[in-house]
């Protein structure tokens, strides 16, 4: 597969860095990290440029915190001035990341994500009898650095560029030479690239024609053979050229009953959210309410937060819960 040809004089030009700039500052520019940046912009921006081209850019420091839902993740969040640098990488590369990955991948790529990858599963869900779902045991936590390395070797020819690649994995570890901080733009990439081979391997290999992957969830769709023969062979590839492994929870299971997929299940007729999404979007739905009520949220904000709710409840189009709200669906 072609390489790419990208240089660190690309990552590091002005241009480039001013526009990383405008992309982490989104969203963002009422924290005193992103005014301060700002204030100081043309000398910020030259400094990092010249740290970029000498090889000497400080990484690693985060800060972090708890999430809780769906399940319990621990956020390390780069400084601000560490994001701007993740674009500046980022941007140039992208095209590179996408044409390494198949079409059944759909995290983190323009033009993919969670509502195409349930209609990709509502889709198989109607061709196939059975399903199985896959995900990898603790992924980002023991994604190998040696591992993930040897192929960013491979696929980059500048290997300055390959060497801040190095320094941005090596500054975090979970254990020994393993692991990738959840938050960080440049780990949504690297682990999603990570698994590419193990997407070549299904569809090339196994000849899964009902295949699609959403970061380490896999979702296969087939004859109930040859799904039980694919998940042995995922489970040795994964330990033996990946260093991962599979969770225990797998299912395997018809179709007619239901197939877990990104917080909704999918039926051949259609979805719905998983009874546990429900509760959630339910919950939240409530406190949004009595916030509101007790003016202790802004009206402008609990529409922001019910607007994303139902965003993600809507795109399952079975789902009761907004009939039962609003009166349609």
């Amino acid at each position: 597969m072609r390489s790419s040809k990208i240089r660190l004089e690309q990552i590091a030009a002005p241009e480039n860095l001013r526009e990383s700039f405008l992309r982490a500052a989104r969203g963002k520019t009422g924290r005193e990290a992103v005014r301060s940046f700002r204030t100081r912009l043309p000398e910020e921006l030259a400094a990092l440029r010249a740290e970029i081209l000498d090889g000497r850019v400080e990484l690693g420091r985060f800060s972090s915190f708890i999430i809780h839902e769906p399940k319990e993740r621990r956020i390390h969040a780069p400084r601000f001035r560490e994001r701007v640098l993740h674009h500046a990488l980022i941007g140039p590369v992208e095209v590179d990341f996408e044409r390494w990955l198949i079409d059944g991948c759909y995290a983190c790529r323009r033009g993919k994500g969670r509502e195409l990858a349930l209609r990709r599963a509502e889709h198989f869900a109607r061709r196939h009898p059975w399903a199985l779902k896959l995900d990898v045991r603790k992924y980002f936590d023991s994604i190998p650095h040696d591992r993930l390395m040897g192929e960013m070797e491979r696929r980059f020819r500048d290997q300055r560029v390959v060497a801040l690649w190095r320094r941005i994995v090596e500054a975090y570890a979970t254990a020994p030479g393993r692991g990738l901080p959840i938050g960080a733009l440049t780990s949504q990439h690297l682990a999603n690239f990570y698994l590419a081979k193990l997407d070549r391997l299904v569809k090339e290999q196994l000849c899964i024609k009902g295949y699609l992957r959403y970061m380490d969830d896999l979702l296969l769709f087939g004859q109930r053979q040859a799904l039980g023969k694919a998940r042995t062979a995922i489970e040795c590839f994964l330990e033996q050229e990946l260093g991962l492994a599979l969770n225990r929870s797998q299912s395997l299971q018809p179709v007619r009953r239901g197939v877990a997929c990104l917080g909704y299940r999918v039926y051949p007729q259609g979805s719905e959210l998983l009874r546990s999404s429900r509760r959630r979007f339910l919950k939240r739905w409530a406190w949004v309410e009595r916030q509101l009520n007790r003016g202790e949220l802004e009206e402008s904000e609990a529409q922001r937060r019910v607007c994303a709710m139902v965003a993600f409840a809507k795109v399952a189009k079975k789902e009761s819960s907004l009939n039962f709200l609003f009166g349609y669906h």
